[in-house]
């Protein structure tokens, strides 16, 4: 892919500028702290990672933070992995997620909106009030700080309520969706022995409803450390025996009490998709997590009072947390609980026009599916109060981005980011004051010092490297749980580059500042010597109308050879005759080059995801190079595990 494209998509003209936060902030920061006052952006951002303590500490002041005890000093050690952040200081996540009911009482904190599609409002008022009623209920069971507390919830107001009712208590969330079957669930509960467990009865999806009694009833088997099991009857059906109502426990009408625990005191646990093992716990603070997600919401995302906040996500992704803390910044948070397209294609812009969203986040995947089944979303919908369209979990190809400005708005802003469930935030992505160019996220986040590196560990520019960020985040994991030595932690991120965080993607770092993202290293293709990542290949292939989504491998060869299949899931109708076959290579050929051309074009009935949607490159790869199933990943994290039989099959068939 091209870094070298002059022309920029999109601008944000000089009245966005003016009033954007980040703009703001920076003057702001140049009178208070010694930020450079002129050089916009990339300004800031220099002197952001440069003077890492002076800009956290900025941050802090800038949102207000509230520290009941104060700071000794913003960062005590800075080595990776053990950085300490704000040492000797206390405060409440969930007290900073519920100021706005000073002065926004009777707006809406939460919209929420099942495939009805009809947005029903929770105010500020009414959130607090549950939030103060339902944290009185938990330490009335028993619930102390660092106990954690579960949830096997759909994006409802009341998975919010919970979350937030535990962050008051000083205990750790934890939570599953409700379409992860049991052994998922346990896969990831079991190794953080929850004390509760809020449950819905099921849930409605693409128009039917599903029952989760069962599953329910086995994990309370399952997790005997459970006291008490709460249910919430979704679905109207009654209580089982010996679970708490729902109602009961959030009818009080009283005020929050706000534990005040230290900056690095957990606030949940997440899970790493889980592909090829037990799913990795992933636990961070709730001062990391508080001054990560007000640097991101609201300098990034330029998120306010004014705005609402809209992203397709469910419980058991990062993504859901990053918008909860959407009410960090007083913004009204949209929850849309149900089919992304259901009844429809054009169902998530349904819910954005309904709900009036500012900020709309979908998956890049949706963009691609809304610009393949022929979507309009400006004929068709209003959606003039959606100032930024943003995209994640793959990167966003340029024809994406073409069709977004397109078919939604030319003045619209695409901010295409990247992070990770590991540091629940993103690296690079939105900058309200920035072009956007086509295929590029705009530039690496404040405090971030991204770079790429080549395999001796030197930065490189306009060049494919190792994503790696070389000084500390906030947000970054305390720990993982059950890993008593570290190991795990480290062996995950620093065991390539001793004290540097490699995270497992391929980057390009333009000389302009964006990033172009190019798919995971660690299921890389590397032929002759030359790198390449999948998502180039999966963007030209795509854009052939039919290939409904593909696969490539890459496979190290006994003979010192390398294979590269391409599986691809044709549309229904389609056949991978020859004409076909010589449309794919000569796509790829033409679009990349003659290198990108698979060995092999293969059809599949399918391509397996983890739960989350990311395709499973790595298991298939091992499963290919003859790993049995049982070892080459771990089944409750894929979503139809009946798919991988056939790489199984095709591998015996090689051997």
């Amino acid at each position: 892919m091209s870094t070298l494209n002059p022309q920029p998509l999109w601008q944000p003209d000089p009245e966005r500028i003016a009033q954007a936060q980040v703009t703001r902030f920076q003057a702001w920061a140049a009178e208070r702290h010694g930020a450079p006052a002129e050089g916009g952006y990339a300004a800031l951002h220099r002197w952001s990672v440069d003077e890492l303590d002076t800009f956290w500490k900025a941050v802090a002041e800038w949102f207000d933070v509230r520290f009941s005890t104060p700071y000794a000093r913003v960062l005590d050690d800075r080595s990776m992995p053990g950085a300490q952040w704000f040492p000797g200081a206390t405060l409440n996540y969930a007290e900073h997620a519920l100021r706005a009911t000073a002065t926004r009482a009777d707006e809406p904190a939460l919209l929420y909106v099942d495939e009805s599609h009809d947005p029903r409002p929770v105010t500020w008022t009414e959130l607090r009030r549950q939030v103060g009623s339902l944290a009185a209920e938990l330490r009335a069971l028993g619930v102390r700080p660092g106990d954690r507390v579960s949830g096997y919830l759909p994006n409802i107001p009341q998975a919010v309520v919970a979350l937030l009712a535990t962050a008051a208590v000083g205990g750790v969330w934890t939570s599953c969706a409700p379409d992860f079957g049991a052994r998922s669930v346990l896969d990831r509960f079991q190794q953080v022995e929850p004390v509760v467990l809020f449950t819905v009865d099921g849930y409605r999806y693409g128009g039917k409803q599903h029952d989760r009694r069962e599953t329910v009833a086995e994990l309370r088997r399952e997790l005997p450390t459970l006291r008490a099991v709460v249910h919430i009857p979704l679905l109207g059906t009654e209580a089982p025996e010996g679970a708490l109502e729902w109602s009961a426990l959030t009818a009080e009408d009283v005020e929050p009490v706000f534990e005040q625990v230290p900056f690095d005191h957990p606030l949940w646990v997440l899970y790493s998709s889980g592909t090829t093992g037990l799913p990795k716990a992933i636990v961070q603070s709730q001062g990391g997590i508080l001054v990560e997600h007000l640097k991101q919401l609201g300098l990034h995302c330029d998120l306010g009072p004014e705005d609402r906040f809209f992203w397709y996500t469910s419980t058991g992704w990062m993504m859901w947390n990053f918008l909860v803390s959407g009410l960090l910044t007083g913004t009204t948070v949209v929850l849309y609980d149900g089919s992304p397209g259901y009844p429809d294609t054009g169902a998530q812009w349904r819910v954005a026009e309904r709900t009036e969203a500012t900020l709309y986040g979908t998956s890049a995947a949706y963009v691609m599916a809304c610009r393949k089944a022929g979507v309009h979303p400006s004929r068709d919908f209003d959606l003039s109060r959606v100032r930024c369209v943003a995209t994640t979990g793959s990167p966003l190809p340029p024809d994406g981005f073409r069709w977004l400005h397109d078919e939604v708005r030319h003045d619209l802003w695409i901010a295409s980011v990247s992070g990770g469930t590991d540091v629940c935030s993103c690296f690079a992505g939105a900058v309200p004051t920035l072009p956007v160019y086509m295929g590029e996220l705009q530039a690496p986040g404040l405090g971030t010092d991204l770079q790429s590196w080549d395999p001796s560990g030197e930065p490189v520019v306009d060049e494919v490297g190792e994503l790696v960020v070389t000084n500390p985040m906030p947000s970054m994991p305390i720990y993982f749980w059950n890993d008593p030595d570290g190991s795990r932690y480290h062996d995950s991120y620093f065991d390539t580059f001793p004290g540097v965080w490699r995270h497992g993607d391929w980057i390009t770092v333009t000389s302009r500042g964006s990033v172009v993202i190019h798919g995971r290293s660690d299921s890389t293709l590397n032929r002759q010597g030359v790198r390449m990542g999948s998502a180039d290949i999966y963007e030209a292939v795509e854009r052939l109308p039919e290939i409904k989504e593909s696969l490539v491998i890459g496979i190290e060869q006994p003979d010192g050879g390398y294979w590269m299949p391409l599986f691809v899931h044709l549309a229904p109708g389609t056949v991978l005759d020859d004409a076909l076959l010589d449309r794919i290579k000569q796509t790829i050929r033409e679009q990349l080059s003659p290198r990108h051309v698979p060995d092999e074009v293969i059809e599949v009935p399918g391509i397996p995801h983890t739960l989350t949607g990311k395709r499973i490159e790595v298991p298939v790869k091992r499963l290919l190079q003859g790993t049995p199933l049982e070892k080459a990943v771990n089944p409750g994290s894929i979503d139809n595990l009946d798919l991988l039989h056939f790489y199984e099959d095709l591998a015996r068939k090689r051997a």
